[in-house]
């Protein structure tokens, strides 16, 4: 195969693993982009020696997300409002450009779930390389240990530590079928602008937090509290009148698509802990509904 069609062959699983390291599908194709000026760079003699070159690729990949995660706090700082990850539609090649699902490991949906993605951002930017890589990829150790600069054994260790925090943060998630389930009875309660059976389907801690970036008007903080959260959904409808809801599928599951004269404006998706939402995502800034538009 010549070498175009070997790097091109390449170039989606770099996305889909540089999307679950940095939360955002431009600064995936920036990594990418990255990656390959790195290895169009080498001269022909250092890329003959390459056995594998899909390897060097996913490390170098990693490498350029260790260092674009290291600088993201200080964007994040200028960033207007709450960030929020970028969410992908189900069946994007993004999120579905995983081909191994092993026991005991993130499953392909969620590992493009903004539930999941939140949690990974608390991590440090070399836990989330290493559980990224291991966890959803099954990369060996000896080649993370290659991309984040430690040993196999710390590389091991990194992934470990990744995996704890995440099953503490995301512990009584609950299952696709509950998650769903609840989602069709927050829609239905937000759709007859019901109150009561809002409040009832939400967490009385529910956190609402919204993503406008500065680009469009959204909350500019999280909003707390199942009346609160209830009151500020259903109040909605009225700044935009002409919007439509209908479901879509996400890596959270049941998720609600919001459009504006068939336009989407927005992406509106749940966590759900036993039969409550704790949490509610609203990803407006346009930026991060690219995948959304046709």
């Amino acid at each position: 195969m010549p070498e175009v069609d070997v790097l091109e062959s390449e170039r989606r699983s770099l996305l889909a693993l540089a999307y679950r390291m940095l939360g955002t599908v431009a600064d995936a194709e920036d990594a990418v982009q990255e990656t390959y000026v790195r290895w169009y760079r080498l001269t022909e003699p250092e890329r003959d020696a390459i056995a594998n070159p899909g390897a060097w690729l996913t490390r170098v990949a990693s490498r350029v997300c260790l260092d674009m995660l290291g600088s993201a706090r200080a964007r994040r700082e200028r960033y207007v409002g709450e960030w929020l990850p970028e969410p992908v539609p189900g069946q994007s090649e993004i999120a579905a450009s995983v081909t191994r699902d092993p026991l005991d490991r993130v499953t392909l949906d969620d590992s493009v779930s903004t539930a999941l993605l939140v949690v990974l951002e608390s991590l440090t930017p070399a836990e989330r390389v290493a559980f990224v890589l291991h966890d959803v990829f099954g990369v060996p150790f000896a080649e993370i240990a290659a991309a984040v600069g430690r040993t196999p054994d710390a590389a091991r260790q990194l992934a470990s530590q990744a995996r704890r925090r995440v099953r503490e943060r995301r512990a009584g998630a609950a299952t696709r079928e509950q998650h769903d389930a609840v989602a069709r009875a927050f829609a239905a309660a937000t759709a007859t602008g019901d109150l009561a059976a809002l409040v009832a389907v939400l967490d009385p801690d529910v956190v609402l937090t919204a993503d406008g970036g500065g680009r469009v008007s959204a909350a500019r903080r999280p909003v707390f509290g199942a009346d609160r959260v209830a009151r500020f959904l259903l109040g909605l409808p009225h700044l935009l009148p002409s919007a439509q809801v209908q479901p879509t599928m996400t890596g959270d599951g049941l998720a609600f698509l919001v459009t504006v004269d068939g336009q989407a404006d927005a992406v509106i998706s749940l966590a759900v802990s036993g039969e409550r939402v704790t949490n509610v995502y609203i990803v407006r800034n346009p930026d991060k509904l690219t995948l959304w538009r046709g």
